[in-house]
């Protein structure tokens, strides 16, 4: 049974940093696409990054973008968020995501491109 599990989240002060990790599990293969997804509360779960697994191509979204770095490890099973100069908009629930199938086209920073969901590691910001 696919599985994917957050962890790293916590609670950090206005500039400070934080590195989410997802292991995913299960899977026959790895995952095409990997993705991390937050949602504050009131709002809807929004993309901020994601990656193309087999040839390590990143996609961001305007929100993050230099300062989040979506990485994966060698065997493809992990993904990880680092995510630098944390402001109190970030603070969110993040969900990792996954997508089996390495083809797709469309945008991938879209909830409905993956099949798979974490639980979800809470970050807290702190102005």
């Amino acid at each position: 049974q696919e599985q994917l599990l957050e962890s790293g989240g916590g609670s950090v002060q206005a500039g400070g940093s934080l590195r989410l990790s997802c292991a995913a599990s299960g899977f026959t293969d790895s995952p095409g696409y990997l993705a991390w997804f937050r949602q504050a509360p009131g709002n809807e779960r929004e993309g901020v990054a994601a990656i193309y697994t087999p040839r390590d191509i990143r996609y961001y979204s305007d929100s993050v973008k230099g300062r989040f770095t979506i990485s994966q490890n060698n065997a493809k099973n992990t993904v990880f968020l680092q995510m630098e100069n944390l402001q109190p908009e970030d603070a969110a629930m993040y969900y990792c995501a996954a997508r089996s199938s390495q083809t797709f086209s469309g945008n991938l920073l879209h909830r409905n491109v993956y099949e798979f969901w974490g639980q979800g590691t809470q970050v807290i910001v702190s102005s």
